[in-house]
């Protein structure tokens, strides 16, 4: 299986994890919730496959750019 990568568009809080790994996730399905500047801002799958690892917790701050989950397509 091939893996992607899913990093964070913004630089804010984890503020809830929606899916676990092995969890089966859509194209553009929503892996978590980030807050940022007071703003709720979803984590979008950029393809269907399984949550292979959730690199974050629900309240760490996380960096653009920082890798925040890995599927397997």
């Amino acid at each position: 299986m091939a893996v992607v990568n899913v990093k964070s568009e913004i630089a804010g809080n984890v503020w809830k994890i929606q899916l676990k790994a092995g969890d089966k996730v859509d194209a553009d399905g929503e892996i978590m919730i980030l807050e940022s500047m007071k703003m709720e801002i979803p984590v979008l799958s950029p393809t269907a496959g399984t949550i292979k690892e959730i690199k974050v917790n629900e309240g760490d701050a996380i960096d653009e750019g920082q890798l925040v989950a890995i599927l397997d397509i």
